[in-house]
């Protein structure tokens, strides 16, 4: 059977959906348990209440850049195997990005509201990423993820003792990150120089404290 070309049209519908999936949608995922589903709810006051819902938002924003960045990173990607390895990576991260959401919504609070904005917005660096060559684009890739794992050993730290399931949750997210890093650094990702480093750790930065906030 012959497989249909996609026209640019179909392409930019595809996007489209897989970005309304991501803000508000169900997304595609890999299936995989929840590991919050085999602890209990704590009994947390409201000042920890709100100190884990804060986290989970940042973190929860941080998946929904992570699928624009493989999305845009896909698009540019020269080859097959690099953009198959992104698709994957993707599909594990929306497994994340519903762990998180399911997390907001059982204690009480809602995502970040720049949804669309960290989306787009990676999207549009990852295609920028994936111009420079497969090479760099895995790079990118590999330095973003580790990035992420100290982002998120942070969070453990401060996340309040009793909430297992978040901490459950956290762990996988970070266990999974830190594979996302290593097969990019297989694959043959470059080390990215320091001031490429540094920046994204300003950019970092400055979208953590805007997720928190709003």
């Amino acid at each position: 059977m012959n497989m249909r070309t996609l026209s640019p049209i179909d392409r930019l519908i595809d996007e489209l959906d897989h970005s309304l999936r991501t803000l508000y949608g169900t997304p595609y995922t890999t299936a995989r348990p929840d590991p919050a589903e085999g602890f209990e709810e704590a009994q947390l006051s409201d000042a920890e209440r709100a100190l884990a819902g804060d986290l989970l938002r940042v973190d929860h924003a941080g998946e929904v850049s992570a699928q624009g960045l493989y999305r845009g990173q896909a698009l540019t990607a020269r080859d097959a195997q690099t953009r198959a390895q992104m698709a994957q990576s993707a599909l594990e991260e929306n497994d994340h990005l519903q762990w998180c959401e399911a997390r907001l919504d059982a204690l009480g609070t809602h995502k970040s509201l720049l949804g669309p904005f960290w989306y787009w917005g990676s999207y549009g660096i990852g295609a920028c990423a994936g111009l420079l060559g497969d090479r760099w684009s895995l790079g990118f890739i590999d330095e973003t993820e580790q990035q992420v794992v100290r982002h998120l050993s942070d969070h453990l730290d401060r996340l309040p003792a009793e909430d297992h399931k978040s901490r459950a949750v956290l762990e996988q997210m970070r266990e999974d990150e830190t594979h996302h890093a290593h097969k990019a650094r297989a694959a043959g990702g470059a080390t990215l120089p320091w001031p490429a480093r540094k920046l994204m750790h300003a950019v970092s930065r400055v979208m953590t404290t805007a997720a928190s906030r709003i």
